[in-house]
Parts: C-alpha cells; sequence; structure tokens
C-alpha cells in the first residue's frame, strides 16, 4: 500500500528511508527522527550489519523497521535492502548522523521533477572534524578516476547519501561487499548512461562515542581495486589495449638491437632476446584479441542490462498514471 508524504508534492508516493548501520547506538535513534521528522509518512528501515551494541534496540525504539544481514560489509547490506524493500523512491542513508536529513525532501523533489533515476547529495563539510584529510583526499583521487575512465558526471561518488528511483534498485546488481559499494552505483549509472543528479548537502561531524568504520587505506584500496575491475569490466577493449600498448612497447625496445645486428651481419646472434622480443609481441596481440572478444561481450551484457532496466517505469510514469 503506497505511504505518501506530509509534503503535498509527493502525495501518493512510496517513500523508503533505507539506513545500513553497524555499531551506531550513539547516532541512530537521531537518524530515525531526523528523517521521521522530514518524511513523516515514509517508511524508515534500518539494517544492522552484525552490531555489537544497541543499533536495533534503539533504531526500534525511534520507531524505524528493524531488519539484519549477517554477512559482513555495507555492499552486502546495500545488497540485502535493494532485494528486499519495495517502494517508489529509495532514500539511502548512513546512520552515522553526518548527513543532512532536512536536504531528503529537496533530494526527492529533484528526483520528480526532474524524472531522475539517481540524485546524490554532495556532501558540503561545515566542520573541519567531518572529513578526515585522507578521505578528502581519496575522495577527489577516486571521483578523478571514475571521471576520465567512465565520464565526468559526479563531483562526489564516495557520497553515501542517494535518492533512487524503482527501476535503478531493481535493475542494480550489487555485486560488492564493503564500501566500495558507492563506486559500483555510480559506475552503473553512468555506463547505462541513465538520468542523474547532484544536489549539495550538509555534512557534519560525528557524534561523540560515534566511530567512523572506514579504514582510510584498507577500503581506500579495496575501492581502487573495485574501480580498476569495472574498467576492465566495462571497458575492456581499452584496458587490454593499454596492455597491448606496454607489451608492444617492450618489444619493439628489445627487437631494436637484434634487427640492427642482423641489417649489419644478416646474422642473429642474440637468439635469446629475438625469442623475448618475439614471445611478447605475441602477448601483446593476445591482449588486443581479448580486448576485442570482451568487448562484444560487455556490450551485449550492457543491452541486457539496459533492457532490464527499462522493463521498470520512471517515477514520472508511475506517479503519471496514479495523477
Amino acid at each position: 500500500m503506497p505511504i505518501g508524504v506530509a509534503n503535498p508534492m509527493f502525495a501518493g508516493v512510496d517513500i523508503a528511508v533505507i539506513l545500513p548501520c553497524y555499531n551506531e547506538e550513539a547516532a541512530i535513534g537521531a537518524v530515525v527522527e531526523g528523517f521521521r521528522k522530514e518524511l513523516p509518512q515514509a517508511r524508515i528501515y534500518v539494517y544492522d550489519n552484525n552490531s555489537k551494541d544497541r543499533t536495533s534496540a534503539v533504531a526500534a525504539a525511534a520507531g524505524a523497521i528493524v531488519r539484519s544481514e549477517t554477512l559482513q560489509g555495507k555492499g552486502n547490506v546495500v545488497r540485502r535492502m535493494f532485494a528486499d524493500v519495495d517502494a517508489d523512491i529509495y532514500l539511502m542513508c548512513d546512520g552515522d548522523i553526518t548527513y543532512d536529513a532536512a536536504s531528503a525532501p529537496a533530494l526527492i523533489a529533484k528526483l520528480i521533477d526532474d524524472n531522475l533515476d539517481m540524485v546524490v547529495g554532495c556532501r558540503v563539510d561545515s566542520e573541519v572534524a567531518a572529513y578526515r584529510a585522507g578521505h578528502r583526499f581519496g575522495n577527489a583521487l577516486f571521483t578523478g578516476f571514475v571521471a576520465n575512465l567512465f565520464g565526468n558526471r559526479f563531483t562526489d561518488i564516495l557520497s553515501g547519501y542517494r535518492v533512487f528511483s524503482r527501476r535503478y534498485v531493481k535493475s542494480f546488481p550489487a555485486l560488492s561487499n564493503g564500501f566500495e559499494i558507492e563506486t559500483e552505483l555510480t559506475v552503473h549509472a553512468l555506463q547505462l548512461r541513465m538520468p542523474i543528479g547532484e544536489l549539495n548537502t550538509p555534512y557534519g561531524a560525528r557524534l561523540e562515542g560515534s566511530q567512523s568504520k572506514l579504514s582510510t587505506y584498507r577500503d581506500g584500496w579495496r575501492i581502487l581495486r573495485m574501480i580498476t575491475r569495472l574498467f576492465k569490466d566495462e571497458r575492456p577493449l581499452f584496458f587490454y589495449s593499454i596492455i597491448f600498448a606496454l607489451l608492444a612497447l617492450v618489444s619493439l625496445g628489445l627487437s631494436v638491437p637484434v634487427v640492427m645486428t642482423y641489417l649489419e651481419t644478416g646474422l642473429v646472434p642474440r637468439l635469446p632476446t629475438a625469442v623475448l622480443a618475439a614471445s611478447t609481441m605475441l602477448l601483446a596481440c593476445l591482449a588486443l584479441t581479448c580486448g576485442l572478444v570482451l568487448d562484444t561481450v560487455t556490450h551485449g551484457r550492457r543491452e541486457m542490462k539496459r533492457l532490464a532496466y527499462l522493463t521498470v517505469p520512471s517515477v514520472g510514469a508511475m506517479l503519471g498514471k496514479r495523477a
């Protein structure tokens, strides 16, 4: 049954607020109350990821629907939330009170007004403690990587504050396990060329007693691996062309003295070098062939993703039918 929102703009819209949590006893109550105030008729789900504190109890006391996911990692929680919850619009946010609940109506309104599939809340920090220096640098670095590889349409790819349409959620495969899930969410939208948007939102510091679960180096490495894997999977011709170019350059470098000697003397005294140069060039050609074959496979897979995405009506189409 659709659950409307007090704001007349959202009347008849089924909105679900989904909050992945791990050890957020200190903050989750305030987060739930904040979204309850801004979206009074929305369903608020808290998915507890094996918390060792009273996260579930505090969330339930605040009025949230509490569920659990035993596989550790934010990516596993997001996959479970997307599979379990049915709604027209999904608002996902971390349970650490760093994101601004008051921005929720504006994010949802932008999704509806512009008929988008995802709106990202770009973090604008008002406190020095909100962003660790390593996190700020890593976010800028990874955002630049993704912009160069997949398209420059986002300025904050690691934001955990996002609003999705139903057709985005139900077409998203969710293969990540941990904090690299935001990168996968971003690239999925870019590769399918979905209508997307951004909106600046305030970003604050954690409450006393609440600690960040994001490890600068460990999770940064995981995010970098995810970007590399997505680069290989989604743009295989470009990826393997780089390998081809590197191997071809090595082969040419090895072969130059061999060829020069042969032209001068008619002999090939450096037979091992000649064999190595030829083998390296062969590997280069194999890499290029793999890229060509996988590019065809990826194109077909992208078409299937696009067709799955199009089976679900857009937000505008769903609301138009109900009007």
